[in-house]
């Protein structure tokens, strides 16, 4: 039988996938990762995903969790059972966004988060979603949480990702691509790119949707997401 891990994104927790948990099948006895917290590398994360979860496993990740399922995959490639990629890319970092990145560390370094991460709903949230105030209170309660320290390394470990789109035509686990159709973060592009190299992928497109998929659009995503689950993996 194989096991469901969801893998959250930078500065995410449970709270990522508090609106899927109820709606997986138990049968998969989906649990939510932590690795991100306790390692400074995408390629430490992912080896550890590897090493404390037992059997086959279905990864389920949202952006830089995305980013651990494919590094597991390269790694272990016998293990995975499935891959499901939500908002996510296979690029490695541009030196745009790494100047972009190591300034907003500057910010985190001297304690001022909020400087940052409010001004960031708008481009993690599509505009339909960035004015509902439980929605973006949510989020910036996860993330403001997650403490400086956790900002900071995140960051540092999504800086020094690896590229991704080298193994990813050996893959042959069945997988699942997710994107909303207005993701600033991970724009559509990057979505159709890992798409070509893997032909035999599934993609679905979230509607008025910005890189939150999971938060802001529970309505599409779980069904899709289950829609996969039951295809590829029935109890």
């Amino acid at each position: 039988m194989s096991h469901l891990v969801l893998l959250p994104g930078l500065a995410c927790d449970e709270r990522l996938w508090e609106a899927q948990q109820p709606a997986l099948p138990p049968a998969l006895e989906a649990r939510v990762s932590d690795v991100q917290t306790r390692y400074d590398t995408i390629e430490g994360m992912a080896a550890a995903v590897l090493r404390e979860n037992a059997g086959p496993l279905v990864l389920c990740g949202a952006s830089m969790g995305g980013m651990v399922a494919m590094e597991a995959a390269r790694q272990a490639p016998e293990r995975i059972a499935g891959l499901a990629l939500l908002g996510t890319s296979a690029r490695p970092e541009t030196p745009e966004m790494f100047t972009l990145r190591e300034g907003a560390i500057e910010f985190f370094e001297r304690g001022e988060l909020r400087e940052v991460i409010e001004p960031n709903v708008y481009f993690a949230f599509h505009p339909a979603q960035a004015d509902d105030e439980v929605l973006v209170r949510c989020y910036l309660d996860m993330v403001l949480g997650s403490g400086a320290a956790q900002l900071i390394s995140q960051n540092r470990a999504v800086m020094r990702r690896p590229d991704a789109r080298p193994h990813l035509p050996a893959l042959r686990a069945p997988v699942l691509l997710m994107c909303g159709d207005d993701d600033k973060l991970a724009p559509p592009e990057f979505t159709r790119e890992m798409a070509a190299l893997m032909p035999h992928a599934e993609v679905v497109w979230v509607p008025q949707c910005g890189h939150m998929l999971t938060m802001e659009k529970p309505e599409v995503v779980n069904p899709a997401l289950n829609a996969w689950l039951a295809k590829h993996f029935p109890a």
